[in-house]
């Protein structure tokens, strides 16, 4: 009989805030509401970049087990997933399309090595529509096996935001992938509005060389007093953050889905971000979404300006974040998704030997 229980391989870094990220976010709420609907799931840490990790993990479970591995772990172990296939019943949580992800060196081998690991998985999950096409368009995995589970949001109350109206936020680790240098050369053209802020909260670890840039760009453009680069912000600090924001800023250049702009709608808080990836799903048809250009100072730097200046636009935008609170999505919606791709699986005739899975 087939091993009911998800082994969830995740990576060991998943409950540390001091290296948070939208993946692992994702990968806690999943496991929680999978357990929820009565799911036995059982984590199974491993150490990033440790392939023997990974083989250890899966040469330990029985024939036929059903295994649901965090995308990042998989690419980086596809030679494991491989030799697994014959035995293991393997679903591949992409987050990302690694081969076209900053920090994930994208070069033939990251591509060669993320079509080997979704082909050896006999399902793959998206977090995004977007994503589900890039891997389709870049033939890493075909339509038919892959399910897309856009992540949920939790349950949080509306954000009061400040008394002046002009708290802006940015969430997100410090790097260039992320923006924060258009955001800053946007707002070094604003120093002759009065009366506004900028906290720049996520980790100075992740690019380190970048982090310092951004600082080196905050004093140039004589920002000190107005913009702040925060660090990584947990717990009751990181829902302080959002509850004093009025706008939310995501200038990434590259963004698979976008959940702090997801997080920043169920909070009420309105967005301006840049039209990439899967952002504009994100956003879906919340009216308290600004969609603009990607790696564009200025017309980013327009935006914020009309927000800055224009109390009633400010208003009207609130007003619209706060209307689509009532259409957020709970995690339970993508652990349905998820639990019935594993539903299916599990009603799959058995893997035999010398089977290979995924074709």
């Amino acid at each position: 009989m087939t091993d009911a229980a998800v082994h969830f391989l995740v990576p060991d870094a998943i409950d540390d805030d001091a290296r948070v990220s939208g993946g692992n976010v994702y990968d806690r709420r999943l496991a929680g509401a999978l357990r929820a609907r009565g799911e036995d799931v059982r984590m199974v840490a491993v150490a990033e970049g440790r392939v023997t990790d990974v083989e250890h993990a899966l040469s330990a479970l029985p024939h036929d087990a059903l295994v649901l591995i965090d995308g990042l772990i998989a690419v980086t172990a596809s030679e494991v997933l491989v030799a697994s296939a014959t035995r293991l019943r393997i679903v591949v949580l992409a987050h990302m399309v690694a081969s076209a992800t900053p920090g994930m060196h994208a070069d033939a081998r990251t591509a060669e090595r993320e079509r080997e690991a979704l082909v050896a998985a006999q399902r793959v999950i998206t977090t995004s529509e977007w994503t589900r096409s890039e891997l389709i368009a870049r033939a890493v995995a075909a339509p038919g096996r892959i399910a897309v589970a856009r992540p949920g949001t939790d349950d949080v109350p509306a954000a009061p935001g400040s008394a002046s109206g002009r708290h802006l936020l940015c969430v997100g680790a410090v790097a260039r992938h992320k923006g924060q240098d258009v955001l800053v050369q946007a707002l070094a053209g604003l120093t002759d509005l009065s009366d506004w802020t900028c906290a720049i909260v996520g980790s100075l670890d992740t690019d380190p060389q970048f982090a310092l840039r951004m600082s080196a760009a905050v004093r140039s453009a004589e920002l000190t007093q107005r913009v702040t680069l925060e660090g990584v912000l947990a717990g009751r600090r990181r829902d302080g953050a959002y509850a004093a924001a009025d706008l939310v800023v995501a200038p990434s250049r590259v963004e698979s889905y976008g959940m702090v702009v997801a997080e920043a709608l169920a909070r009420g808080i309105p967005v301006v971000a840049a039209r990439v990836g899967g952002i504009p799903e994100a956003i879906g048809a919340s009216g308290g979404g600004i969609l603009v250009a990607p790696d564009d100072p200025a017309a980013l730097r327009d935006v914020l300006r009309q927000w800055l200046a224009d109390p009633g636009w400010r208003a009207t935008l609130k007003a619209e974040a706060l209307r689509s609170r009532t259409a957020v999505r709970t995690w339970d919606e993508p652990a349905a998704i998820v639990a019935g791709v594993l539903d299916e699986l599990r009603a799959t005739t058995a893997i035999g030997p010398g089977e290979r899975s995924g074709r």
